[in-house]
């Protein structure tokens, strides 16, 4: 027996052999560095790429809630779950690349007449224990080692996505209830025009058309309160959905000028290399590795097959005397299976291979992907301060260009389709002011999200 596990060992030393193809990162199919041009802010050269979330927003309620979703959100669980799905997965693939040893105890009585016989074993040992001389379970335990890693990648790039999501939806209710907020002003300041056009029409200083006119703005703002608090109430249950559970009113942002200082800038760096260490890049190299795994079990699967079966056990007539006396035995039982027709081993082979090249192009799609959204990210952080500033200048113009249209309404010099005329591009104006502002937030936790560099993601 100790000669049938010095053979056992031998082998197994041999087992080296790795058929699978050497594996080389692929060289990223984008440009070294992320664009320049007018629309882009010039990168600091000692600038760090990324940020951690908890530097990313600095308001105690957003980071309250986003804590929440951490714990709660339903999708991040089942990332989770599937991490511990594929590590079961690993370990039951790697298992295989040691022996199972079982042991054995049976007992049998029987009687014929009126003698009696009994009988006593116990063993221990392994049953078709593959030699693995070429490579197929260990390259099929690797396969199932990176296919676990991409999983973890996955639940690191749907963590990032969910703190992304849950800060934008939190922005987004923030400027719904601005809107809102604007909408029912709009109302007010509406409502006194009619008012004001009513009582002229009927001192018979103003026409009909003005009254009419004035009714328009008005139903507009009624129309739009309709719309937001739907919107309102439409963005609380997507805020509620990914925090796992309902976001108490004393958690709601309060305004969205408050929220805009509170979220800050993610540098992005010089070098596209940091898209290499975005988890869902990493996800797609692991699932690329694990396909070239996938090809030395292939490859193996054409050699011969060695398994063995081994035990040791005693044997005894009587139970007192099971491990004494000469009821020692051993058996030891190799063998050997190659295929030669059929099997498909050749058509494993070239499906493998055309697995690791969908891999191969679902990486580089990754890495393009990638880069173009911190393209377009960067593009619009460069442009989004201008268009803010603008914005703001062009809401100041609008008040004054009302002010001036009412006093010259009321004083009869001009028609009120001029005052009409300005009150809706001041409406217009402060509503393009509120989208601007939000935009300016998600442009920041947009690029947190595509850098993907969170610090404090293990």
């Amino acid at each position: 027996m100790k000669r049938a596990f010095l053979t056992l060992g031998a082998m197994t030393a041999l087992s080296a052999c790795n058929m699978a193809p050497h594996y080389v990162r692929p060289a990223p199919p984008v440009p070294a560095s992320f664009p320049s041009g007018p629309a882009y802010v010039p990168a600091a050269a000692t600038e760090r790429p990324g940020l951690p979330w908890t530097a990313l927003v600095g308001d105690p309620r957003l980071r309250t809630v986003i804590d929440r979703a951490l714990a709660d959100n339903r999708d991040l669980r089942a990332a989770l779950a599937t991490i511990e799905a594929a590590r079961a997965q690993y370990r039951i693939q790697r298992a295989a690349q040691l022996p199972a040893v079982t042991g054995e105890a049976s007992a049998n009585f029987s009687r014929r007449n009126d003698n009696r016989q009994d009988s006593y074993s116990a063993d221990i040992g392994f049953s078709a224990f593959e030699i693995d001389l070429f490579g197929r379970v260990k390259n099929l335990s690797r396969s199932a080692l990176e296919s676990y890693l991409a999983t973890e990648e996955g639940a690191r790039a749907t963590r990032i996505a969910l703190i992304a999501e849950t800060a934008s939806a939190y922005a987004t209710l923030a400027a719904d209830q601005e809107l809102l907020a604007l909408s029912r002003q709009t109302l007010a300041s509406a409502e006194r025009s009619l008012a004001l056009t009513r009582s002229l029409n009927g001192a018979g200083l103003r026409g009909k058309l003005d009254v009419h006119q004035a009714e328009t703005i008005v139903e507009q703002a009624r129309s739009d309160i309709a719309a937001n608090v739907t919107q309102v109430a439409q963005d609380r249950n997507a805020l509620d959905l990914l925090a796992g559970a309902p976001v108490e009113d004393a958690l709601l942002p309060q305004s969205l000028e408050s929220l805009t200082g509170t979220i800050a800038k993610v540098p992005a760096g010089l070098s596209s290399d940091v898209l290499l260490q975005r988890p869902d890049v990493l996800e797609a190299e692991h699932q690329l590795k694990a396909a070239n795994a996938d090809i030395g079990a292939a490859r193996a699967a054409m050699f011969p097959k060695i398994s063995l079966t081994a035990a040791i056990g005693v044997a005894s007539s009587a139970l007192s005397s099971l491990f004494t006396g000469g009821g020692f035995a051993w058996s030891a039982a190799p063998s050997a299976s190659l295929p030669i027709f059929g099997g498909g081993a050749r058509g494993n082979l070239d499906y493998s291979k055309a697995q690791r090249d969908l891999t191969l192009a679902r990486y580089e799609k990754a890495i393009q992907t990638a880069f173009r959204e911190v393209s377009d990210a960067l593009a619009r952080e460069g442009t989004i301060d201008d268009q803010q500033a603008a914005q703001q200048r062009l809401v100041l113009a609008s008040q004054r260009s009302y002010a001036l249209a009412e006093e010259r309404y009321r004083a009869g010099i001009d028609t009120f389709l001029n005052s009409l005329t300005s009150q809706r591009n001041l409406y217009n104006a402060r509503q393009s002011a509120i989208a601007t502002d939000l935009a300016l937030i998600r442009n920041h936790i947009q690029l947190y999200r595509v850098i993907g560099a969170d610090f404090q993601d293990p």
